[in-house]
């Protein structure tokens, strides 16, 4: 079973920030795909289970952007 949640993040302005992001992301034990889209600011996250939103904002502020919240 696997699950895809949809968070929100600011900063992203181009595809090094998409990358930068997603591979934040894709560390997180479980995650099994990343699409980060900068126009939107959406990033989808599909995971084994669901994550923790304050794991994903960690990962995100790691990777110097801000999570907004989950869409």
């Amino acid at each position: 079973m696997s699950t895809t949640a949809v968070f929100t993040v600011d900063g992203m302005s181009c595809g090094h920030c998409e990358r930068t992001v997603s591979a934040g992301l894709a560390a997180l034990p479980g995650v099994t795909d990343v699409v980060a889209d900068a126009p939107t600011g959406r990033v989808t996250v599909a995971s084994a289970q669901p994550l923790d939103e304050g794991v994903v904002r960690s990962a995100v502020d790691g990777a110097g952007f801000t999570l907004v919240g989950r869409v």
